[in-house]
C-alpha cells in the first residue's frame, strides 16, 4: 500500500512542480558553471546503494571538500542558499520514489562512510526504504547550524547521528501510512515556513 501511495503521490507531483523544475534548472545554471543536478551515492533498502539526485547547491568543484554541510560553508551558491532554505534542492527525489529507491517518508539515505560505523541494530534503520522526508528531518531540520563547529564531521558522528539513528529506528519499528501522512504535512508546513 505504501508504494502504491509512492506512485500516486510522485505522479501528482510531477505535474503539479514541472514548471518549477524548469525554473529552477534555468536559476542553477545562470547562477553558476556546472551541471543543474548534484548525483551522490547513498545507502538504502537492505544497504543497496544507489544514486541520489538533487538541484545542485555548490559550485561544482565542491566534491573536493567535506561531505559535511554547514550552514555557512562558502561552497554554497546564491542559488543553493535559496533552495536549501525551501527544501527545493530535494525535488529530483521524486524521480529516485519512481525508481523505488526512496519513499517519500521514511529514514533520510546515509552516505555509505558513515553507515560503516553503524552498529548492528543501528543497521535495522535499512530495513525501510529511505525517504525524502521523515521524522528525524523534521527534528532536525537546523542540522546545518547545528554543525557550525571546528570539526563538523565529528559533531556529526558522535552527537548528531546516534540521536538521529535512535529516532529513524522507531520509525522504522512503527511506521505506518497515518503516520507517514502526519510527517508529509509536517514537512510541507515547515518548508513552506522557510525554516532550515
Amino acid at each position: 500500500m505504501k508504494r502504491l501511495v509512492d506512485l500516486v503521490l510522485a505522479g501528482l507531483s510531477f505535474v503539479i512542480l514541472l514548471p518549477f523544475y524548469g525554473a529552477i534548472a534555468v536559476a542553477v545554471r545562470v547562477d553558476s558553471p556546472g551541471p543543474i543536478l548534484h548525483h551522490a551515492r547513498r545507502v538504502g533498502l537492505g544497504g543497496h546503494l544507489f544514486t541520489v539526485f538533487k538541484f545542485r547547491t555548490m559550485a561544482s568543484d565542491a566534491a573536493s571538500g567535506s561531505a559535511i554541510t554547514q550552514a555557512k560553508d562558502p561552497r554554497i551558491t546564491r542559488v543553493g542558499r535559496v533552495l536549501r532554505r525551501w527544501k527545493l534542492d530535494e525535488l529530483p527525489q521524486i524521480w529516485n520514489v519512481v525508481r523505488g529507491d526512496m519513499s517519500f517518508v521514511g529514514p533520510r539515505p546515509e552516505d555509505p562512510r558513515f553507515v560503516l560505523r553503524y552498529t548492528p541494530e543501528q543497521r535495522d534503520v535499512l530495513s525501510v526504504r529511505p525517504g525524502i522526508t521523515g521524522p528525524s528531518q523534521l527534528v532536525f531540520r537546523e542540522e546545518e547550524r547545528l554543525l557550525d563547529t571546528d570539526d563538523p564531521e565529528t559533531t556529526y558522528i558522535r552527537d548528531i547521528l546516534p540521536r538521529k539513528l535512535l529516532i529513524d529506528l522507531e520509525y522504522a519499528r512503527r511506521h505506518n501510512l497515518l503516520d507517514d501522512m502526519r510527517i508529509l504535512v509536517q514537512t510541507l508546513l515547515s518548508s513552506a515556513g522557510g525554516t532550515s
